[in-house]
Parts: C-alpha cells; sequence; structure tokens
C-alpha cells in the first residue's frame, strides 16, 4: 500500500513517517539540466507528457522517495484560460493584460490534457508503492500572478483591486475556484493519487482578507474534490500565514496541512489538528552543514514522532542545494523506521 495516502488517510497505525521533497525535479538535478537544455521553454516541458513524465521520475530513481509530484507549474491554469504566461530567463513568469469576459473557461480540459497526458504515464511507470501527486496553484495566487503580470514581493496591486474593485476581484476568484476544481479533478482521473493546493503568498493577506480571498475559495475546492472523490487525499499549503495556520486548519477539512519552515513545530504538533507535512527550511537545506542538517531533521522527527505525519520540506527545494544534502536527509528519514 502506498504509504503517504495511508498516512493521510489514517488508515493504517502509524510509525514512521513517508517522505516526499516539495518540488522534486529542477535544477539541482544534473539529470534535469540535461532534458531542460533541449527546450526551447519552460511551458514546452511542462506540456510535453514524455518529458514530463521523464523529469517526475528522475528525484525518484535517484533517492526512492515516497512518493512523486507531476512535474508543471502552477500558471498553467491563467495559460489555459488565455493569459499569455512566458517565462522569462532569470526574470521568471511575465503574465499578459486581460478582461475578465475573454477568460476561456472551457478549455481547461483541452488545453490542460498534457498535464493528465504526463500523469498516466508516469502513473503507468511508478512503482505501485509509491504515490503519485498532482496540483495546482490556489485562487488568490494564481490571482496574484494574474494582476501583477508576474511575481512581486508584496502584491501590492492584487491587494489594492481587491480592496478597490471587489466586485471584480470576487468574478476572478470565482472563475479561479472553478477551474482548479475542474483541474485537480480532471487530474484525479488520469491517475494522482492525492491533490496539493499550493497558496504560496497567502502570507501576504490580514485576517479578514485571507479568510475572504484564500480560507473560503480553497474550502470550497477542497469540499467539491471530496464529494467527487472521497478516497483522493487533499493537502492544503497555505505558505506564510503563520499563527493563522490554526484558523485555516479550522476552516478548511483537508486531509493534510503543510506547513512552512517558520511554523514552530511544538505549536502546530498541539494545535493544529490535521495530518501535517514538513517543515525542513529549505535553505538549510541547501546551504547547512551536515551536522546542522542532522540537527534538524531528528528534531523533526523527534517532535511528530507519535502522531501521523509526512517529512517534507517548508518550501520548494533550492536549486543549489547539494544532492549529497538531499541524500542525507532521505538516509535519516528511512533509519528512524
Amino acid at each position: 500500500m502506498k504509504k503517504l495516502i495511508n498516512t493521510l488517510l489514517k488508515k493504517e497505525k502509524f510509525s514512521s513517517p513517508p517522505i516526499w521533497i516539495l518540488r522534486q525535479a529542477g535544477r539541482y538535478l544534473p539529470e534535469y539540466r540535461e532534458v531542460r537544455s533541449n527546450v526551447k521553454n519552460f511551458l514546452e516541458l511542462c506540456y510535453s507528457p514524455k518529458l514530463a513524465s521523464e523529469v517526475t521520475l528522475q528525484p525518484i530513481r535517484r533517492f526512492d522517495f515516497d512518493a512523486a509530484i507531476i512535474f508543471s507549474d502552477i500558471l498553467v491554469i491563467p495559460d489555459a484560460l488565455g493569459v499569455k504566461v512566458e517565462f522569462v530567463k532569470n526574470e521568471g513568469p511575465k503574465l499578459g493584460k486581460f478582461e475578465l469576459s475573454q477568460l476561456k473557461t472551457n478549455r481547461i480540459a483541452s488545453h490542460l490534457n498534457p498535464v493528465f497526458e504526463a500523469l498516466a504515464l508516469t502513473k503507468s511507470k511508478l512503482d505501485p508503492s509509491k504515490a503519485l501527486i498532482g496540483f495546482s496553484g490556489s485562487p488568490w495566487t494564481l490571482a496574484c500572478y494574474m494582476i501583477e503580470g508576474g511575481g512581486s514581493k508584496n502584491f501590492e496591486l492584487t491587494r489594492q483591486t481587491a480592496i478597490q474593485n471587489e466586485e471584480f476581484f470576487s468574478q476572478l476568484i470565482e472563475i479561479l475556484t472553478q477551474s482548479v476544481t475542474e483541474y485537480l479533478s480532471l487530474q484525479i482521473k488520469a491517475g494522482a493519487d492525492c491533490v496539493k493546493l499550493f497558496d504560496s503568498w497567502a502570507g501576504v493577506l490580514p485576517p479578514q482578507q485571507l479568510q475572504k480571498w484564500v480560507i473560503e475559495p480553497t474550502k470550497k475546492i477542497v469540499t467539491e474534490i471530496k464529494k467527487l472523490h472521497p478516497e483522493i487525499p487533499v493537502i492544503c499549503f497555505p505558505r506564510g500565514i503563520g499563527m493563522n495556520y490554526e484558523t485555516f486548519s479550522q476552516n478548511v477539512e483537508s486531509h493534510g496541512l503543510a506547513i512552512d519552515q517558520t511554523i514552530e513545530k511544538n505549536w502546530a504538533k498541539k494545535n493544529l489538528g490535521q495530518v501535517l507535512q514538513g517543515n525542513l527550511d529549505n535553505f538549510l537545506l541547501a546551504f547547512g552543514t551536515k551536522k546542522q542538517i542532522e540537527k534538524e531533521v531528528l528534531e523533526i522527527l523527534e517532535t511528530f514522532k507519535d502522531q501521523p505525519f509526512i517529512f517534507n520540506l517548508g518550501h520548494g527545494i533550492l536549486p543549489e542545494t547539494p544532492i549529497e544534502n538531499v541524500e542525507l536527509v532521505v538516509k535519516l528519514v528511512k533509519e528512524a523506521r
């Protein structure tokens, strides 16, 4: 049986944590860099089922994680809706302007079919003991990129728009909520054993707006996915919301809750009622000494040893991360079993 799925569904007595790493494939792996060098742009890689499947499986072959996360990007949803999306070298994502009336809400299934093909192909090649994870960006984070036209430190324009043009912003969030729900459901039909919602910029909002733009849309998505696919666990990652994790946990009944590296472990254990996932600092993994990494990994394992838990990073693995550091973490977690 798949260890990660059983942990999330609490179907077996908990003994030791499954391990997987956020953003498993990436520039820290030479085999990924080789594949990436042969495609024109990042989206081409996301929309090439054979290549996306290959880079999904690369870290599983190298590290033997308990789960694979399909290789893609959260911005495929704006792309499917007809917003121009490109990834500019050394600058990151750039998105074109859009009008609500011009968003192509009927293109999720057709435009993102390459992602579903990649999932099906990966499922056919993945060891049955491993879980396959699908994912999407959450409505708030997707709206941030769409309104800003790319990344931002604090997403001031998005926050301003949500306050000054609430009707427009509510409509956008509703469109994204429906699109994300459809996208995740189709990923499950294509073979995903579990799905995860990434709300990377939830932490920029104060509590009232967090409730309106993050918690309520996420609750709708989770509720609908649980209704459509009751056997499939859903993990949420509202990164950076600090103490508001408790409010999120009380309102959104997901199967798992990913905590970032800023969250104090004992507080999370005491106050958050769901299966937790986290929260090794990705900077420590990239730049720490072996002794520092070992100390933190063992502290995490000790803290959560008596409850269902999934070992993971507090955010995505950095390109500068030495492979031997990842190998060390995997060794320590597996030795704890």
